[in-house]
């Protein structure tokens, strides 16, 4: 019978161990490709629980070959097999990955990476990088994916990153600010001033459109001139206009598809937009402006530069800034302290003004759902759920005054 290998302490060593010279330990394996690996330990102890979590991770199907391994690793690999996403979207991830990730946690290896890393990593993201939690909501959104496919793979058990943000917002009380409608005064003020200011009136047209029908701003300045319809009083919503910024790839304009079903739809012209786009037609021929813009075969482009080329978001969002500030001064100049302001707000802040507005005139749920292209009802319920309850508390307080005036008769 051999005799079994023993330790300098008389201990029998295990299949696979060894006590090397200076006295530390070593435990070798090989894993299904061949290629010889090892850990090791300054005290037998140790080294059999690390022996212990080699075991198990080939018990778990825990690949045991991938030490050098890192997060920017699995994040290249998941660049390579991630499908079904729009090219915007998909750009915008890697982009987000890159800036943020690649040189901080990216570079960490795998197999080491903790829930508390994740955690640190997003609270140096906040303390030392400024971010806002928006961005962050991002970043964890492609970090998030890139562990999943770690976990698909092999490297690890489970997520690390699940409830990640929730934590930190909890922790740090970060929660998105609930985005505002204008008010109903506060929308006339807008609609009022840019019809009757000679300044702004060239940007009434798009932005009564966006008002009057909840169009997202991609939809509202890649719609055709063939995709409305006078006759019918109805507007199809087919595609997207998007503007790609790639490090690599440059800048340009592209055209996307409805991510969703639901995202294509007919919508219905009221009369505030059908004067609009009548408008618009009138302002173009008087100038002499026609489109000369051709993205990914589309042409023909209601919204149109003084150039014939597509409108850029970004160029409506500073066109508002400039509208509310003259606005607003315009109102203080005139010396009643009580007039309304126009508060600070961007484009989609006119598509949520136009589902509020909805809401407000009791229009059925479902037909809110179809007109804004909510794909999951639940978004549509959210924002329905946020205005009934500013309009039970304004009829409260119509119903307080009425009992207070009753009381003092």
């Amino acid at each position: 019978m051999t005799e079994r290998r023993k330790d300098s302490k008389g201990r029998v060593l295990k299949e696979n161990e060894t006590q090397r010279p200076d006295g530390t330990y070593s435990y070798r394996w090989r894993t299904t490709d061949g290629k010889r690996h090892a850990v090791y330990g300054r005290t037998l102890e140790e080294l059999r629980q690390k022996e212990q979590a080699v075991l198990k991770d080939k018990s778990d199907g825990i690949r045991t070959n991938a030490q050098k391994v890192t997060l920017n690793d699995i994040f290249d690999m998941w660049v390579q097999l991630k499908k079904g996403l729009k090219e915007n979207t998909f750009q915008n991830y890697i982009y987000m990955y890159e800036q943020f990730a690649r040189d901080d946690i990216g570079q960490l290896k795998i197999t080491t990476l903790k829930r508390s890393d994740i955690r640190r990593y997003y609270n140096r993201l906040v303390d030392e990088r400024g971010l806002k939690i928006a961005t962050i909501d991002n970043i964890h959104t492609v970090l998030h994916q890139v562990i999943d496919l770690a976990v698909e793979d092999g490297y690890l058990r489970n997520n690390i990153s699940d409830n990640a943000l929730k934590e930190l917002k909890q922790a740090r009380n970060l929660f998105t600010e609930k985005r505002k409608a204008l008010t109903v005064k506060e929308q006339n003020l807008f609609m009022d001033y840019i019809k009757s200011n000679p300044m702004y009136q060239h940007w009434y047209p798009i932005f009564a459109l966006m008002l009057g029908t909840g169009l997202r701003v991609g939809e509202a300045t890649g719609l055709r001139w063939e995709d409305v319809d006078f006759e019918n009083n109805t507007i199809s919503v087919n595609h997207t206009l998007v503007y790609f910024n790639h490090s690599k790839g440059g800048c340009y304009f592209g055209i996307n598809t409805p991510k969703t079903r639901a995202g294509e739809r007919t919508v219905p012209i009221i009369g505030s937009v059908k004067e609009a786009l009548l408008q618009e037609k009138k302002n173009q021929s008087l100038a002499g402006i026609k489109c000369n813009a051709r993205v990914d075969g589309f042409t023909d482009f209601i919204f149109v530069n003084r150039f014939g080329n597509v409108q850029h978001q970004g160029t409506l969002n500073k066109a508002l800034r400039r509208i509310i500030r003259d606005c607003n001064d315009e109102v203080l100049e005139n010396g009643n302290t009580n007039d309304v302001l126009l508060p600070k707000f961007s484009c989609h802040t006119l598509r949520h003004t136009f589902t509020t507005r909805l809401c407000e005139s009791g229009i059925n749920i479902k037909v809110i759902q179809s007109v804004l292209g909510h794909a999951d009802i639940s978004t549509t319920l959210d924002i329905y759920a946020d205005v009934t309850k500013d309009l039970k508390k304004a009829e409260m307080q119509t119903f307080e005054d009425f009992m207070n005036r009753k009381n003092k008769a």
